[in-house]
């Protein structure tokens, strides 16, 4: 389930990535929707699995919201995926 978890973060945070180059303007308007719909998709499923993985590997609360907190901020899949490789 970690190695689910870290797969997910990665994608999820790439894909941020990618809505903050179309909204730069390097990659053009034509993709928003399918990179808007596919983003929001992993960003449920990220939160739903670092609500999962915190109760299953009885992280704290400040883990949590350190990974909530990283869904949020460009680049901060990285030192989540230090973490759970830690973790692992």
């Amino acid at each position: 389930m970690l190695n689910f978890f870290r797969i997910i973060s990665l994608t999820e945070g790439c894909s941020y990535l990618l809505i903050l180059c179309v909204s730069l303007g390097f990659i053009g308007r034509d993709f928003v929707s399918a990179l808007g719909m596919a983003h929001g998709v992993l960003f449920i499923v990220y939160c739903l699995l670092a609500l999962i993985m915190t109760r299953q590997k009885s992280w704290s609360l400040r883990a949590l919201l350190f990974l909530f907190l990283s869904a949020l901020i460009p680049f901060a899949f990285i030192p989540v995926e230090l973490f759970l490789r830690k973790q692992q």
